[in-house]
């Protein structure tokens, strides 16, 4: 019987369906499951039953332990599976070694975005890339829902947080600032709020993915107000509470991205302005185990490059403010 490290070094050597066999056993592995590699595979769950199969009879010994509910790696697997990453790892930099001359960008490239930043600024983005790499094919995932990126076989994600997974690599893309804001008419009705805490006596949209229902609010010492309210609508899409906003409902608490052009044509006004709101980022997230491929760092680059430090929204509004003021 072969051992598991001779096996792995004879695969530097080996034919391509080796290769092949060592990418569908990882993909099983960190699916989860056979059903789901198959589908992020594109292939039929039968061919990947049989050649995780096949690779097991000829390395002559189980990889995966098989129950109703799960798989799971038995000592042979964890070995072979670290192995598989470091080779096929170094294939990955072979082959974007030898492409370094050419541009073109060439397989899949699978990324997970919040759906209101996908849909108001990532489209025209990405649209933008794809016109420089047309040869590359996308796979988009828009959801404001936290995916496991090895699981899901996403290779990056876009994710707007204050980020604190120390298991994945991350780089800033944009600042994301936020404003409080209400329609005139429902501000003409209740009353303009003089300070944080006038905000407990006004109808407020709440955000559903925060933890608590509470603001943090700096004022210009430096003082930070916690304002906590019982929310009048909560919804968990940032596009829906500033709709609901502009038809009179309440104060929302929104993102600059989302608020920006309301704001520009007097469908919004800002409420409380002389104080700060702590901002987030958006940043680019992938697995800390893998490689980064040349087609996922090109696309990092580009949305860097192209929202930066002051990204277009910001630019916009503050110039609208500035004329207003």
């Amino acid at each position: 019987m072969a051992t598991i490290e001779s096996e792995c070094s004879g695969y530097y050597g080996a034919e391509m369906g080796q290769l092949e066999e060592m990418q569908i056993f990882v993909r099983v592995v960190e699916a989860g499951s056979i059903s789901r590699a198959a589908e992020q595979l594109g292939m039929a769950k039968s061919v990947v039953s049989r050649r995780l199969a096949g690779l097991e009879a000829r390395l002559g010994c189980s990889l995966i332990q098989r129950t109703t509910r799960r798989l799971s790696l038995n000592d042979n697997g964890q070995r072979f599976y670290q192995r598989c990453l470091g080779i096929l790892d170094e294939v990955n930099m072979l082959n974007q070694e030898a492409s370094t001359q050419s541009d073109a960008l060439t397989g899949t490239l699978h990324v997970a975005m919040p759906l209101s930043f996908g849909l108001n600024h990532l489209n025209s983005a990405f649209d933008a890339f794809m016109q420089l790499h047309p040869q590359l094919r996308l796979k988009l995932s828009l959801s404001d829902s936290q995916h496991d990126l090895v699981a899901e076989g996403i290779d990056v994600a876009l994710r707007i947080a204050d980020l604190k997974d120390s298991s994945l690599k991350a780089r800033k893309i944009t600042p994301i600032n936020f404003v409080l804001v209400a329609s005139p008419q429902y501000l003409q009705q209740h009353g303009q709020p003089k300070q944080p805490h006038d905000l407990t006596q006004h109808q407020i949209l709440h955000y559903a993915n925060l933890a608590t229902p509470s603001w943090r609010l700096k004022d210009a010492a430096g003082q930070i107000h916690q304002v906590q309210y019982q929310p009048h609508i909560s919804a968990n899409n940032g596009e829906f509470l500033r709709d609901m906003s502009i038809a009179g409902h309440g104060i929302s608490l929104c993102p600059t991205f989302i608020a920006w052009r309301a704001i520009a044509t007097g469908s919004l006004e800002l409420v409380l302005p002389q104080y700060q709101i702590p901002n987030l980022h958006a940043w680019a997230v992938y697995p800390n185990t893998r490689y980064l491929p040349q087609r996922t760092r090109r696309l990092i680059d580009f949305l860097c490059e192209r929202f930066g430090d002051n990204p277009y929204w910001d630019q916009a509004l503050n110039q609208h403010l500035a004329h207003t003021n």
